[in-house]
């Protein structure tokens, strides 16, 4: 499928079945309830089609030729990219040890043949809820420039994670998947007890020279996941941020930041290699911008956006 698929609308399922006529009706059934149906007829063909377009639910078939079903599973969850797709088994075996295979594997329910779509669709409904709740949150933080990754505290390991925080947790831990560096895991453990009981705990920090990583525990997002929120603060960051929200120019939010500092005329001019008189026609050009007519109303205007979008800068 080489089309973008249309996330906003439709969630995406992926049906693994190496006799996909037996299960037509099901995706005849998940068709018409509004599901965008991928199907794979086997597990390397499972496993290249889910790092194609990551589904929102997969619907896996446990005794396949090649790669069985319990392998496929155990490799999307190894992925960070499609650790948190939730997984049902398909399988005519109800003896104990599949089952347990099964969700040993990472499934999170499953279904015995011959299917039925009115049962699978019912299944798929309970965990998409989850899935989609988790989905949504990442997008809304995505938008706002926060990094997510999620974490399992009990075997330290980074089940998923943006693309941005993929960059920070090199950038400042030198660490990638699914290694989860090693100050955010103790920091996880030793403050799960209160997390567990609601009690947000104390942000973490990391510094990287003039840059800063704020680093705090947003939710649980399954039985023994952690979703964790980061972003990152710097002087550059601010400054881009100010002009941004004021239409100001490069070196007017300059100008602007160093007034939030406190900073008086005669300074940011030496801070930035300027006169004085240009700083004051920078002033001027700043409170037509804002609609302010004092440095003080600027200050305290710029401060407030400021502390919306970086809240741990600290003026």
């Amino acid at each position: 499928m080489n089309h973008v698929l249309d996330r906003a609308n439709t969630d995406v399922v992926l049906i693994v079945d190496d006799v996909p006529d037996n299960l037509s009706v099901l995706h005849d059934a998940l068709d018409e309830s509004g599901y965008t149906v991928l199907v794979a007829t086997s597990g390397e063909a499972a496993l290249q089609r889910a790092a194609q377009a990551v589904p929102d639910i997969v619907l896996l078939d446990a005794m396949m030729p090649g790669i069985d079903g319990f392998e496929v599973a155990k490799r999307l969850k190894a992925s960070p990219a499609t650790a948190h797709v939730p997984i049902i088994f398909m399988t005519g075996l109800t003896e104990t040890e599949h089952l347990v295979a099964a969700l040993d594997a990472g499934g999170v329910d499953y279904v015995t043949k011959p299917i039925k779509p009115k049962e699978v669709l019912a299944r798929m409904g309970v965990h998409m809820q989850g899935a989609r709740q988790a989905r949504q949150t990442r997008n809304a933080l995505d938008a706002f420039g926060y990094a997510s990754i999620t974490v399992r505290p009990s075997d330290g390991r980074l089940m998923w994670q943006t693309t941005l925080a993929r960059d920070l947790l090199l950038a400042y831990f030198g660490t990638s998947s699914p290694e989860t560096p090693a100050p955010i895991l103790e920091w996880l453990r030793r403050h799960l007890p209160d997390a567990q009981r609601n009690i947000e705990p104390p942000k973490l920090t990391a510094d990287l020279g003039s840059r800063r990583l704020t680093i705090r525990l947003h939710q649980q997002t399954g039985d023994d996941d952690w979703l964790i929120v980061m972003r990152e603060c710097s002087d550059d960051a601010v400054i881009e941020s100010m002009s941004l929200a004021f239409k100001l120019t490069a070196k007017e939010a300059e100008v602007l930041y160093w007034v939030v500092k406190g900073k008086i005329n005669r300074d940011i001019g030496d801070i930035l290699g300027s006169s004085p008189a240009t700083v004051k026609k920078h002033m001027e050009r700043i409170f037509v911008k804002m609609g302010v007519e004092t440095r003080t109303a600027a200050a305290s205007m710029a401060m407030n956006r400021i502390r919306q979008l970086h809240p741990q800068f600290e003026g």
